[in-house]
């Protein structure tokens, strides 16, 4: 009889934490209707039926999304205190909530206000809590645990929008943000059931968790008083500030471009699928390699992709450069999830991790609000892109720096 085949480190791996790995991305799942790339779809509608010009429709969603980074910071400290399991219910009921307040919305007027609850629920706490937990659970594969669980996130981008637009052909923009508040609350029940008990990590930290930097428990205030956070601060915002602008602004790049719409949409699954491989492979090497020489690498490939995205003349060279931006977004995410507990212990990582989350949905909210004027005011989008290459590279130094300074107060070279 033949022998059964050895089971590899990763399959073991997925069949040990099945359970809170799942959770997981039900969680980041569901955050997709808070997205960008979620709630851009019906721009063209939006402002059509409202009157709205690019900046104003900029405007409502840049005041909705900083309302909601303000909330984070109130709120997100809850996740120490709160079963995760709980609070997510809660937090996706909210969700299918606001889902139908954006599709009985009355005026303009209102716009900012769905705006702040959709990413506040969904781009803000369904990403906070799942990064939290993982950080909590795991520690010896922590990245590769957080790139397994933020696939969620890109299932959902290539998902959603696709049927959510045939949705809207279909019948009209009201109708289709109705029918996505289904999904949330669909989401609740099996969530429910995954995590009726949570893991406890395999390797050191016994009760207490991890420890960060000199061997401490960071509060959230003593965080921010320290150097680290704020030279990490253009690192780890570069991305989901301009990767959020391209989202949000899309229909006037082809627009000014000449391309067609259906087909530079159809790149966002290039994207997807460059996210995915961003999210396995940074995983990986953050476990490999560590945070510390990984975050000086992680927004290069970017840089480039902004470059050649504006020098572009056709949906080929468009491909390559969303795939590039895919790339950096998957490792950033990998990073990210790593670096908060790994620095800053997980005593307080709800704390911790809202601050972060709330700055980083804080400047999502300047994307398509700082773009959307500059296009009113004549600014080429093909020069913003190229400021954007400029920025991401000039963030990498920023990281290396602060990686360089950092690493001795793990206790470890890196």
């Amino acid at each position: 009889m033949a022998s059964r085949p050895p089971i590899t480190p990763l399959f073991r791996f997925l069949e040990d934490n099945a359970r809170w790995l799942a959770a997981g991305m039900v969680m980041t799942l569901a955050s997709s209707f808070g997205q960008t790339f979620f709630i851009s779809i019906f721009a063209g509608e939006i402002r059509a039926e409202f009157s709205l010009t690019h900046g104003e429709w900029g405007q409502a969603y840049t005041i909705g999304t900083l309302a909601s980074a303000a909330t984070m910071m109130l709120v997100g400290p809850l996740a120490d205190r709160m079963r995760i399991r709980k609070l997510a219910a809660i937090v996706m009921a909210g969700l299918a909530g606001f889902c139908l307040a954006m599709a009985a919305a009355p005026g303009a007027w209102a716009l900012p206000i769905c705006i702040w609850g959709l990413r506040f629920c969904g781009q803000g706490m369904l990403t906070q809590l799942p990064a939290v937990a993982v950080g909590r659970w795991f520690q010896a594969n922590r990245g590769r645990a957080i790139a397994i669980v933020f696939l969620g996130v890109s299932v959902g981008q290539a998902a959603f929008p696709f049927i959510f637009v045939l949705i809207m052909a279909a019948s009209d923009w009201r109708t289709a943000w109705a029918l996505a508040a289904i999904v949330p609350l669909l989401a609740v029940a099996p969530l429910l059931a995954l995590l009726r008990f949570e893991r406890q990590p395999r390797s050191g930290g016994g009760e207490t968790g991890q420890a960060g930097m000199l061997g401490r428990h960071w509060t959230r205030g003593e965080a921010l008083r320290h150097w680290l956070f704020w030279m990490t601060f253009p690192g780890f915002l570069a991305q989901p500030i301009f990767s959020t602008a391209l989202a949000f602004q899309q229909v006037h790049l082809t627009e000014i471009k000449g391309w067609s719409l259906a087909g530079f949409a159809a790149l966002f699954s290039v994207m997807t699928a460059a996210n995915i491989a961003g999210l396995l492979g940074g995983g990986w090497a953050v476990d490999r390699f560590g945070t510390v020489r990984m975050a000086p690498l992680m927004l290069a490939p970017a840089g480039l992709g902004y470059l050649l995205l504006a020098l572009a003349d056709g949906l080929a060279g468009a491909g390559l450069a969303m795939a590039l931006v895919g790339l950096t977004s998957g490792v950033v995410a990998a990073v990210g999830g790593a670096y908060w507990p790994e620095f800053y212990g997980t005593r307080n990582l709800g704390a911790i991790r809202s601050m972060a989350t709330a700055v980083m949905v804080f400047a999502t909210a300047l994307g398509p609000g700082v773009t959307g004027y500059l296009i009113d005011a004549g600014i080429d989008y093909r020069d913003q892109l190229a400021g954007m290459c400029a920025l991401s590279l000039a963030a990498c130094l920023s990281l290396g720096v602060a990686m360089a300074r950092a690493a001795p107060l793990l206790g470890r070279g890196g």
